[in-house]
């Protein structure tokens, strides 16, 4: 849903499973989130939680990595999905996952790097990117191996992991749920309040000219309503249509970006190889929000017809993310070298005062609006699911209690855009606040555990080396990111008189 932006998540939140040994209306969403209790071979019940919820079988059945009733299950045959999708679907939804406002932001992105750091760096990032999804998706395989289940979300992914690493690991397994959906929330809460500011400047840059200049914050007030109601929508599929019509007029908008991008000559005078190295973590942050789709990725890889080709070396993921690489290449590469320093937040802000920019500006702002009520869905859907809901089960005005909690999360959204609407800030300490971790950091800890007793001693080694430099990178991106985008934020508060 990402991504960064989801704007293929409709599809990945309707996957239906069914246990070949349950009852016919024993079905989980994919989407559903509530938690269940299995019992233990000690006698005690353990909750699995998380964004999306897997019927789990009785854990009195051992899960050793050895054994021939182990080594026979095969997760992705016991998959029964209701509508699985194709290859070339899957790759379709990818894709719509991960094009959205961030490749808007990546001539930004390579201002602070300058263009020849910002494509060595760009094309790393994703490669890296690439390789933590991997690590995630073969981790989820061996777990339900093990477990005897047919799929794992990501919080119940690094829950069972946790269980099954080092020592120092394990107290840690229940907790890892919540420290993933706490960085879950703050990813699609982010994107929507990015959105928010997206919408609001494209549009005032459209209207500049016909109607009396007014500030930016006054068309996001104009918004709050048109995006409450939508978000009040409970069932995704209303939004399909629409949804549909938004990739449409994405790809359209794009065109003519592009077409404004390469009407004229090229021109590298003025233009940096190589950027201030203070704004490198600037430069990460925006590239990590605009490359990663990862809170999609195990729901797409879940609901595939034939899954063992998600992940093959010519697979829907690698094809995927090399296309998607290179369209973000190319996007901050001759954004930033057709606009130079003049570059802002989204290229569409650059775009000149004619009919065909003001129409993209627009067709761009609607194409957002409906995402952020698909984005913002999972942020409800944790929220709820997993905290709210089972508070209020026996509530008679349970419904009543979901739509203010849909009220308060978008508005939520609204206060942090009307507060920082600066749009480059929001996309850069997004991902490096979230993403470092959901993309870098917890998929390589998630491996790592999952294969920690499995493995020799001479392969131990190395995957600690390879995780443990991936880990760490992700945490100090994190850091870097965050107090680089903070400081930034802080001095934007300076300029404008107005204290923190």
């Amino acid at each position: 849903m990402t991504s960064h932006d989801n704007l293929g998540f409709t599809s990945s939140t309707n996957a239906v499973y069914t246990r070949k040994d349950s009852p016919p209306d024993m079905k989980v969403k994919i989407t559903h989130s509530k938690g269940k209790e299995t019992p233990t071979s000690n006698g005690r019940n353990e909750i699995s939680s998380g964004i999306y919820v897997v019927e789990l079988q009785d854990k009195k059945k051992k899960h050793a990595s050895v054994g021939s009733e182990t080594e026979e299950y095969d997760p992705y045959c016991h998959r029964e999905v209701e509508h699985p999708t194709t290859n070339s679907e899957t790759l379709l939804h990818l894709l719509k996952g991960s094009l959205g406002t961030g490749i808007l932001a990546m001539p930004m992105a390579f201002k602070n790097a300058g263009y020849a750091v910002g494509l060595v760096g760009t094309l790393a990032i994703g490669l890296l990117c690439t390789y933590c999804i991997h690590l995630l998706v073969k981790s989820e395989y061996e777990l339900c191996r093990r477990k005897k289940v047919p799929s794992l979300t990501y919080p119940t992914t690094a829950e069972n992991a946790f269980r099954e690493g080092p020592s120092c690991f394990r107290c840690f397994s229940r907790s890892s749920v919540h420290v993933i959906n706490v960085f879950l929330l703050i990813y699609q809460l982010g994107c929507c309040c990015v959105y928010v500011v997206f919408i609001a400047d494209n549009i005032k840059s459209a209207l500049e000219g016909h109607v009396m200049e007014i500030d930016t914050r006054w068309y996001m007030l104009m918004l709050l309503l048109p995006l409450i109601l939508i978000n009040w929508v409970r069932n995704l599929k209303y939004l399909v249509p629409f949804s549909t019509v938004a990739n449409g007029i994405t790809f359209a908008s794009f065109g003519i970006i592009l077409y404004y991008l390469f009407r004229e000559p090229l021109d590298f005078e003025g233009r940096a190889p190589v950027g201030d190295v203070q704004n490198f973590p600037l430069f990460f942050g925006t590239v990590l929000f605009a490359l990663e789709a990862i809170g999609v990725i195990l729901p797409l890889e879940n609901e595939m017809k034939t899954p063992k080709s998600f992940g093959s070396p010519c697979g829907v993921l690698n094809v995927g993310m090399i296309t998607v690489i290179f369209l973000y290449l190319g996007m901050g590469f001759f954004g930033y070298i057709r606009y130079a320093d003049l570059i802002k937040g989204s290229i569409t802000l650059n775009l000149p005062d004619e009919t065909p920019a003001k129409v993209a500006q627009v067709l761009l702002a609607l194409a957002i609006y409906v995402t952020h009520a698909l984005q913002c869905y999972v942020a409800v859907d944790i929220t709820w699911s997993d905290y709210l809901g089972p508070v209020l089960e026996k509530n008679s005005h349970r419904l009543f209690w979901e739509y203010v909690m849909r009220t308060c999360l978008v508005v939520v959204t609204f206060l942090f855009a009307v507060a920082i609407p600066k749009l480059e800030y929001f996309i850069s300490l997004i991902g490096a606040l979230s993403l470092s971790g959901l993309g870098l950091a917890f998929p390589a800890i998630i491996y790592t555990c999952t294969f920690w007793n499995v493995t020799n001693r001479t392969e131990k080694i190395i995957m600690i080396a390879k995780n443990s430099a991936v880990v760490a990178f992700g945490f100090l991106g994190l850091i870097a990111g965050t107090y680089t985008s903070l400081l930034q934020i802080i001095n934007y508060f300076k300029s404008m008189d107005v204290s923190p």
